[in-house]
């Protein structure tokens, strides 16, 4: 097999401008402008540059971005009611909350309290399990492992009966990873 380098750069700049058009179209002809809830909770450098980079994208395609930032004691219940909020909200139709959670909340508890309809992480235990079970379909498969589908098949590879090696057993990258190739008729090994 031939090593073949992929443009992520326009890729993502066509994955962009689809993303534009149909928020567009559906401005047009529904009212809708998408609105994202972003939930940060506490000072994590890496996870304000990350909520800043996904606020930036949502401006580039016309989503409405909404920041919710909690200090870093905030308490369980604190950071469980204003996702119920989000979820209550008909403004807002997509929820993330940026991991890691500082170390005294309950992750697993924090992403079952986001609604199944606005998980956009794909986080939610349902949503996982869905990804996991043929036949099944979860609200939304967590973006970065869609991604990585995508790259690959724009560069026409033919994922049935091939093997795939996913290097990673993450709950946010490699194991979606995998079930995706899965899913799509390979035969995986996952290397952690």
């Amino acid at each position: 097999m031939t090593a073949k380098i992929i443009d992520g750069k326009l890729i993502a700049a066509k994955v962009r401008q689809e993303v534009k058009d149909k928020i567009a179209e559906l401005l047009a002809s529904k009212g809708v402008r998408p609105g994202l809830a972003a939930v940060l909770v506490g000072d994590n450098p890496a996870s304000h540059t990350y909520v800043k980079m996904k606020r930036k994208a949502c401006a580039e395609v016309g989503i409405e971005s909404f920041g919710f930032d909690l200090p870093q004691d905030a308490s369980q219940s604190q950071v469980e009611s204003l996702v119920q909020e989000l979820n209550a909200r008909p403004d807002i139709h997509g929820i993330l909350v940026q991991l890691p959670l500082p170390a005294h909340l309950d992750e697993e508890k924090v992403l079952a309290a986001v609604g199944l309809n606005k998980d956009v992480d794909g986080f939610h235990p349902l949503n996982a399990g869905r990804l996991a079970q043929k036949g099944r379909e979860p609200d939304f498969v967590p973006a970065t492992p869609a991604g990585v589908i995508r790259l690959l098949e724009e560069t026409g590879v033919q994922f049935s009966g091939a093997n795939a090696v996913v290097l990673g057993r993450s709950n946010i990258v490699g194991m979606p990873v995998a079930m995706l190739l899965v899913r799509n008729d390979c035969t995986v090994t996952i290397c952690h």
